[in-house]
């Protein structure tokens, strides 16, 4: 997926870049399968559930969405940076294989949300949550909707609380 998906992204023509990409998604369905989801993925719920304006570029949709890729992504560098304690080896190994190459940054709590972000700016995924509409006064509500969807939350490698998911989505007003 490294080596392919801005490629894939930016020329759908591009067959090669787009069967890798095919590979990566497959491989990815089977992790989660086995290992499950957590934090980003509890997020999205709400943050699909209730935007209210946005359109994204690219969909033909009358109605107001955040496809749920763009909505996972939107608080995964915060979710991350939360979880990194839990498994540091583990963070640091998948943005290695995320960005191969990539310059640590001297801490490495900040390596694979740095690595995220990145990507997420290169493919045009919006900035954070405020640029899909939400503000800090919708947090709450965000909170709520999110500690919902406690079969995801259960499998985060730290313990969630409302104050721990209310602390990522307001990391994610904006990334970068």
């Amino acid at each position: 997926m490294s080596a392919s998906f801005r490629t894939a992204v930016h020329d759908g023509d591009d067959l090669a870049a787009r069967t890798e990409v095919a590979m990566a998604a497959t491989f990815a369905g089977l992790g989660f399968g086995n290992a499950g989801v957590h934090i980003p993925h509890a997020n999205a719920y709400p943050i699909a559930g209730q935007v209210r304006d946005f359109r994204p570029t690219g969909y033909d949709a009358d109605h107001a969405m955040v496809p749920h890729g763009m909505a996972v992504s939107l608080t995964a560098p915060a979710a991350f940076r939360f979880t990194f304690d839990a498994s540091p080896e583990r963070h640091v190994r998948a943005a290695e294989l995320l960005a191969p190459g990539a310059t640590r940054p001297d801490d490495p709590a900040d390596f694979l949300p740095q690595v995220l972000a990145g990507i997420m700016r290169d493919v045009g995924i919006p900035s954070g949550i405020a640029e899909v509409g939400f503000g800090a006064g919708d947090v709450d509500a965000l909170v709520d909707g999110a500690m919902k969807q406690q079969r995801l939350l259960a499998t985060a490698p730290r313990t969630v609380t409302e104050d721990d998911i209310a602390s990522i989505l307001n990391d994610s007003l904006e990334n970068w």
